[in-house]
């Protein structure tokens, strides 16, 4: 089953738009799991383990379990979603890009290594850093776009010709002349519902993955009414801290379901 196949599935029996993001930090983690050589694939699996009937994905950020030599829990993880929760996607979140030769090496990293179901990678450097994602045609590869950082503008925004602006540029060739094989989504902050109305515009059906909900303050409302298809999906609405860490003691698994199934709730008003 191919990436969008799973999303799509997903989005129809979980009744769900809602990703949540699986950005571990230990620090943050209840002392009872102080001290475990397992922690990070630990706290992440009980989380996986509580929510994975309210989400359309998980995406796991590498940098939080390269930072501290976790890179083998990470696998762990991903086939511990694949094994139990069959059918739900994991986005890896590496946003990588770079030259081609590279870039297949992170393809291979990302696609077999850890066997993701997609990936995100930065598209700046054009299409052929992109091309060897786009060799696997059962995984996703979504592109950065409209970032949800406020220093999102500092390029994205300029424009490149006609009023065209850059993020609109890499939506329209994303859509059409890059997007062969329907593999690929957008990121697009949910910090910036008008700009993720227009890349709806542009792009028709493609997912969109949009983090920026919860703790970085995005609204839901504008979220969903900015980028949902005509058939009320199109969207994996981003949450990470607000669940993950929603619970301080050993009961925190309950907690992040509690706060997923609110937040999944939320976005449904809107669908």
């Amino acid at each position: 089953m191919t990436f969008t196949q799973m999303l799509a599935n997903a989005w129809q029996k979980n009744n769900s738009l809602l990703c949540v993001g699986l950005d571990p930090d230990p620090a943050k983690f209840p002392t009872h799991l102080h001290g475990r050589d397992d922690a990070i694939f630990a706290f992440c699996a009980d989380i996986v383990d509580a929510t994975a009937d309210l989400v359309c994905a998980f995406k796991p950020q590498i940098a939080y379990f390269a930072a501290r030599r976790a890179e083998d829990q990470l696998e762990a993880l991903i086939a511990h979603i694949h094994q139990n929760h069959p059918g739900i996607p994991v986005i890896l979140d590496a946003k990588r890009g770079d030259i081609g030769s590279t870039a297949e090496q992170y393809a291979i990293e990302a696609f077999e290594r850890f066997k993701a179901d997609a990936v995100t990678v930065n598209p700046y450097m054009g299409r052929d850093s992109v091309d060897p994602y786009l060799a696997y045609p059962d995984k996703g590869v979504i592109l950065l776009c409209r970032t949800s950082n406020a220093g999102g503008s500092d390029l994205q925004f300029l424009e490149v010709g006609g009023n065209e602006k850059l993020y609109e540029r890499v939506a329209s060739l994303s859509a059409n002349t890059w997007n062969t094989t329907g593999q690929i989504g957008l990121v697009v902050g949910a910090t910036f519902p008008a700009e993720i109305a227009r890349v709806r515009e542009i792009v028709g059906d493609m997912p969109l993955l949009v983090p920026g909900i919860g703790a970085q303050g995005g609204d839901i409302e504008a979220t969903v009414k900015a980028g949902r298809t005509a058939n009320g999906t199109g969207l994996m609405i981003n949450s990470s801290r607000a669940i993950l860490y929603a619970g301080k003691d050993e009961h925190f698994a309950a907690a992040a379901r509690r706060v997923a199934e609110e937040t999944r709730d939320a976005i449904n008003l809107y669908r």
